[in-house]
């Protein structure tokens, strides 16, 4: 599979996510999706809380997921999406920097620099990213001498 077909069955994939969002608050939806090296893909969506400081984002939630499977090495890129529920979002969303630091924790646990394609909940472009390049000189695991 080339590098567009990828983009795009994970953008597709953090879309469906998105549509899943527990948004009640900011009605601003987030669908994150990680593929895996094994070709799988591990998808995550933004969960709000009336207590706004206790809410997850996508990339976070599948993150978390991929971790709790004892697949937190595997993971190879990310696709996210985002937007206002029920608009066009057609405008790449990219990670916030709490998700940037999420990333490249399965980054640097991977040993590898990971992809990051971004676009609207809608639609639009694919921006396609490296991880190394959202996140320059990132703290991690290699800095504690653990990776």
């Amino acid at each position: 599979m080339n590098d567009l077909d990828t983009a795009q069955l994970l953008i597709e994939a953090a879309r469906g996510a998105a549509a899943n969002a527990w948004a009640p608050y900011s009605n601003f939806s987030v669908g994150a999706a990680l593929l895996m090296a094994d070709g799988s893909i591990v998808t995550g969506t933004n969960v709000e809380n009336a207590s706004y400081g206790l809410s997850l984002c996508a990339e976070t939630v599948a993150v978390a997921k991929a971790s709790a499977d004892g697949r937190m090495r595997e993971v190879v890129a990310v696709g996210v999406v985002g937007g206002m529920t029920g608009k066009d979002g057609i405008e790449p969303i990219l990670p916030c920097g709490r998700c940037r630091q999420i990333l490249n924790e399965a980054a640097q646990a991977g040993k590898r620099d990971l992809k990051v394609w971004c676009s609207g909940l809608t639609g639009g472009p694919i921006a396609e990213y490296a991880l190394s390049d959202l996140l320059p000189h990132a703290f991690g695991p290699a800095n504690l001498g653990i990776v």
